[in-house]
């Protein structure tokens, strides 16, 4: 079964404060979407998402950074639901898809493999994700400060993996305001979700300050 990473890369990056989306931002000299879509150069066919007005952008820094991984491009939607549903529209029915973060050039390939073997090797109707257990102390704090019992609580990381036609099947659906990651859509559809380990440095890269205190992670 063929191997296709759909790369989310469509975000202006409003809380990184730069003046480019964060994933063109360079991280130890080299931009970060770039250093994302290496780790899938192993796959058969590579989707990114891009912001329409972005497109030249990226050109051009292909051109300066001499990147040559094969790769398509497609516009983003309006929210994170139809920038993955563009993308889709790009692959085909009988493949493993593989949708990740454009902003998270840390995860590894074993863990990629890991991920997307799974879901070849298994049902058709399952998506595999990783997860880390929630570490910190955790509270709600509206009208009254009230702590939450951390024990069953997790964090969801990408890559998110499918069976293409079935995931495409889930993104038919009407939009809803609690769709915040695949996973979601996938539920909602009826869809069973299995998890596998993650990786602590699987970071989301946000603010200027993840880009100072995570850049040793790329060497």
């Amino acid at each position: 079964m063929n191997k296709t990473a759909l790369i989310l890369a469509a975000g202006i990056g409003e809380r990184m404060k730069a003046s480019v989306p964060k994933q063109f931002l360079l991280l130890n000299n080299r931009p970060i979407l770039m250093q994302t879509i290496k780790k899938f150069d192993d796959f058969d066919d590579i989707i990114v998402v891009i912001n329409k007005s972005y497109f030249d952008f990226w050109d051009d820094l292909c051109a300066k950074y001499s990147f040559t991984i094969k790769h398509k491009v497609i516009a983003g939607g309006e929210n994170r639901f139809n920038s993955v549903k563009n993308g889709l529209s790009l692959i085909s029915d009988d493949c493993a898809v593989a949708i990740h973060d454009g902003v998270r050039p840390f995860v590894s390939k074993v863990l990629i493999n890991k991920i997307i073997n799974k879901v070849i090797n298994g049902s058709k109707n399952i998506g595999i994700v990783p997860t880390i257990p929630i570490k910190d102390s955790i509270c709600i704090n509206k009208k009254e400060f009230q702590h939450i019992d951390r024990n069953n609580m997790f964090l969801i990381q990408t890559p998110q993996c499918f069976f293409s036609k079935n995931i495409k099947k889930a993104y038919q659906q009407k939009y809803q305001a609690s769709f915040t990651d695949d996973t979601s859509v996938f539920i909602k559809n009826n869809g069973k979700i299995y998890t596998v380990v993650g990786e602590e440095t699987n970071i989301k890269i946000t603010t200027q300050e993840d880009l100072k205190i995570f850049s040793h992670l790329i060497q």
